[in-house]
């Protein structure tokens, strides 16, 4: 069983996405730096990004149920997505929300996430960081037997 790194539209332009808001890393470079930190506990991590919201939902149904945990930045989707927040409820899987700028400090339109009643815990500000906290989060727990 691996956990899984979900992320949804836009993030595959990090790097040269608005870098003042997101960051100047790649979404590849982002995932390197999980893959690393992931090694060094010994878990496995497995990537995922789609612009496209039923992909994620496919993605999600088929691969969260056998998942140690998820983490997920679901990008613009976070702020309307019933279907994402529908498919993310339905999961036993303990999911840890991610954002790397602070949604809460932005335009109103993002303060608000659907998607975050379904999180155990959001991090959101933190930069790639972000990421890496919330998967030694849930290894973490699954090594307290907490979820």
């Amino acid at each position: 069983m691996a956990y899984l790194i979900v992320n949804g539209p836009n993030l595959n332009a990090l790097g040269r996405r608005d870098p003042t808001q997101y960051g100047t890393l790649t979404l590849a470079q982002i995932q390197d730096r999980i893959q690393g930190r992931a090694a060094e506990w010994g878990v496995e991590v497995a990537f995922f990004q789609s612009n496209h919201e039923g992909a994620l939902i496919d993605y999600l149904q088929q691969r969260g149920p056998a998942a140690e945990g998820i983490v997920i930045n679901p990008g613009a989707f976070t702020h309307y997505s019933i279907a994402l927040r529908d498919a993310l409820t339905d999961l036993q899987t303990p999911i840890v929300e991610v954002h790397l700028s602070n949604i809460h400090a932005r335009e109103e339109f993002r303060r608000k996430s659907v998607t975050a009643e379904a999180a155990r815990g959001i991090i959101s500000g933190l930069g790639w960081h972000g990421y890496v906290l919330a998967l030694e989060h849930l290894v973490l727990l699954n090594k307290k037997g907490l979820t």
